[in-house]
């Protein structure tokens, strides 16, 4: 749902520890050059199409995805970084 909106060039969505749900989902956006999209219109823009539980509770922008030598975005790596990044003080 988040690569149809016209200002994301590439997303992947992963679910991350909670400490209420077990886990919840959290999406990660590569925006197209020159163009800024906020965290609440992406949302706002999963909400009109996803079922509640679908719709991501955490958005980070980054400059690009993870991939592998055949251009596979590398989502356990992104959640390898999500664990580590909390685990820090």
């Amino acid at each position: 749902m988040l690569a149809e909106h016209p200002a994301v060039l590439e997303a992947a969505t992963i679910g991350v520890p909670d400490a209420s749900r077990g886990e919840t989902v959290k999406s990660f956006v590569v925006r197209r050059p020159g163009i800024h999209v906020s965290t609440e219109a992406l949302v706002e823009h999963c909400r009109s199409a996803l079922a509640p539980y679908k719709v991501p509770r955490a958005l980070a922008f980054l400059p690009e995805l993870p991939k592998s030598s055949v251009l596979k975005i590398l989502r356990r790596e992104l959640r390898d970084r999500e664990i580590a990044n909390r685990s820090q003080p």
